[in-house]
């Protein structure tokens, strides 16, 4: 059996696995089949199915690819773009100066 070179957390485990899911799921909606979406995305169809497994092992740039062929690359956009915990993180740590500034 062989043996995955990537140490993950699980639970970053389970969201690739759902990630991949999604991913396929979109494939089906549309009616492509892997060798059409994995050709559209000039990656090969293992690769496409690692993809759709969820397998961290496949380089980010093919994630990618394939998002693009089903035409929903915009949702990387929306990736870390409510960033609530960091915002909170940067307010608290924000000085406030004891006086107001010159003119």
């Amino acid at each position: 059996m062989k043996k995955n070179r990537f140490q993950i957390l699980p639970t970053t485990a389970k969201i690739l696995a759902e990630f991949g899911e999604n991913i396929k799921l979109a494939r089906l909606r549309r009616k492509l089949s892997a060798e059409q979406v994995a050709e559209r995305a000039n990656i090969s169809r293992p690769t496409l199915l690692s993809i759709e497994k969820g397998m961290p092992g496949v380089a980010f740039g093919s994630y990618a690819q394939v998002l693009f062929v089903l035409n929903l690359e915009k949702d990387l956009l929306k990736v870390a773009v409510d960033d609530t915990l960091g915002r909170k993180l940067q307010d608290a740590e924000l000085t406030v100066k004891e006086r107001a500034p010159k003119k």
